[in-house]
C-alpha cells in the first residue's frame, strides 16, 4: 500500500540503462519507494522521509543496484517522482 501520492514517474535515461544493465526494473524501485522502503539511508534521511510524509516535503530513497547507487526522489508538491544516478542530480 503506497504511503503517498507519486505523480507522474519518469526517469533519467542513464538511471534506466543502468538498471537494465544491471536487470533490475524501476517499477520495483518506485514501489519500494512509495511503501517506505527507503533502501540505503542514514537515519537523518530517514527521519527527514518520514517528516516529509506528515508535513509535505521532498522524500528520497537510495538503493544499490549494481556497482552505484539509484535514487528516487519526489517532488514535495507530489506531483513527480524522478528515478536517477546520483550524477544525474
Amino acid at each position: 500500500m503506497a504511503l503517498f501520492q507519486f505523480g507522474s514517474f519518469v526517469a533519467t535515461p542513464a538511471a534506466l540503462a543502468h538498471c537494465e544493465k544491471h536487470k533490475v526494473n524501476p517499477l520495483l524501485l518506485l514501489g519500494r519507494h512509495i511503501r517506505g522502503d527507503w533502501g540505503d539511508l542514514v537515519s537523518d534521511d530517514t527521519h527527514a522521509n518520514l517528516n516529509a510524509l506528515a508535513y509535505g516535503d521532498r522524500i528520497f530513497s537510495s538503493y544499490r543496484v549494481g556497482d552505484s547507487k539509484v535514487w528516487v526522489i519526489t517532488e514535495a508538491d507530489r506531483s513527480c517522482t524522478c528515478l536517477m544516478l546520483p550524477e544525474d542530480y
